[in-house]
């Protein structure tokens, strides 16, 4: 993820492609016509049959003519970008898990190869974030699916990962190649996800033990210790200095990273420490300003709410939740679902507003659809699990 530099961004030709298409088709029926006494009966939220049909425009209009990855944006932009491509890979992997539909791991194998093929013929770049969310994405594809390229590629991303780590800044995984004194969130927390998830697929207790050391150091610097709230880096301008900006995603993927580390360890305070920051963000009026979590505009902020999602929403559904923190994310979850389901999502046209409040004007840009996306498909796991 790059919100604070500018990067170089590969762009391809394109050849002509004609996609396939889900036995499917768009389902999403949310709105019944109105009554004979002029009034519209309730939302029937059908989280099922408009994820499946997100999925089916998510296809149909952002992937590439040459069939290799999903483009910028609805609106002619066929620009490849690598992050939001390793979203889409954990997207896809959504809908199988929910539907356990072969097209999906077609379409999840096709995104692997094309990732590598509009990436310069590599799986390998600059950015470590960029490849740690490749990496996640991957590994979960393979404990799904079982398929060992998608292992494969998730230990190859690994190893160049670990380049990353230095003593700069007292520890932790550096965001990119080129500014190796330069520590933040997004380069620690997604790599302490994908080490303890790691470890429970090869049981190396190398990659538990890096992800405990990471964890000690992004808490010890880069969480408000009065709060829990998650900041953003440190040293970003050479100066040493704690970048305290709030992103929604930031709170997520620290969530997600204790959370993990207390499914395997078991060590209660980290479970504590995923609770803590989960309602701290909840509370919090410039992340999630009347209850829905804020606008971080398009670009790379259009996918940083659904990031949060994802890892709040697997803290839902961990048992060990106590009932009364499991209602308050419940609650939380549920209501920014809501909220989408009504106002943020134009119909027929099923493209998704950064702002879940109301409806999408103009071009919907990749990361934006994504986002929406990914809350749907929470919405419709948490459902299945009777907790909407």
């Amino acid at each position: 993820m790059k919100i604070r530099n500018i990067s170089i961004i590969k762009t391809i030709t394109l050849a002509a492609f004609v996609p396939m298409v889900l036995s499917s088709c768009l389902k999403d029926k949310a709105f019944p016509l109105y009554d004979s006494n002029n009034q519209r009966p309730p939302v029937n939220y059908t989280w099922d049959k408009t994820a499946d049909s997100l999925q089916e425009k998510l296809y149909t209009t952002y992937l590439s003519s040459n069939a290799k990855y999903f483009v910028q944006d609805n609106a002619g932009n066929n620009t490849f970008h690598y992050w939001p491509n390793a979203h889409v890979l954990d997207v896809l992997t959504d809908g199988y898990t929910r539907s356990k539909s072969e097209v999906y791991k077609q379409r999840m194998k096709a995104l692997l190869t094309g990732i590598k093929d509009s990436n310069g013929n590599s799986y390998i770049n600059d950015y470590y974030d960029d490849m740690e969310w490749l990496a996640v994405s991957s590994l979960r594809a393979y404990i799904e699916t079982q398929d060992a390229a998608f292992l494969d590629v998730a230990n190859l991303l690994w190893a160049d990962i670990k380049t990353g780590l230095n003593n700069n800044q007292g520890g932790g995984i550096a965001w990119r190649k080129s500014q190796l004194d330069y520590k933040n969130t997004p380069a620690n927390a997604p790599a302490i996800i994908f080490a303890v998830r790691l470890n429970r697929v090869n049981n190396n207790a190398a990659d538990l033990d890096l992800a405990k050391s990471l964890y000690t150091w992004l808490k010890g610097k880069l969480i408000d210790p009065s709060t829990g709230i998650v900041w953003d880096g440190i040293n970003g301008n050479g100066d040493g200095q704690i970048s305290k900006n709030k992103y929604t995603y930031n709170q997520g993927i620290y969530v997600g990273a204790a959370l993990e580390l207390y499914k395997t360890t078991k060590d209660g305070v980290y479970l504590q420490d995923a609770v803590r920051t989960a309602k701290a963000a909840i509370n919090d009026n410039e992340l999630t300003p009347g209850g829905i979590l804020k606008s971080e505009g398009q670009g790379d902020g259009g996918l940083f709410k659904g990031i949060l999602i994802r890892y709040f929403t697997l803290l839902a559904q961990e048992p060990d939740v106590s009932a009364s923190d499991r209602d308050v994310l419940v609650k939380f979850l549920k209501y920014n679902a809501q909220t989408l389901f009504t106002n943020g999502i134009d119909r027929p046209a099923l493209t998704i507003s950064p702002d879940w409040n109301k409806k999408p004007s103009g071009t919907t840009d990749l990361t934006t659809q994504l986002s929406g996306m990914m809350l749907i498909e929470a919405a419709a796991a948490l459902n299945t699990a009777k907790l909407f």
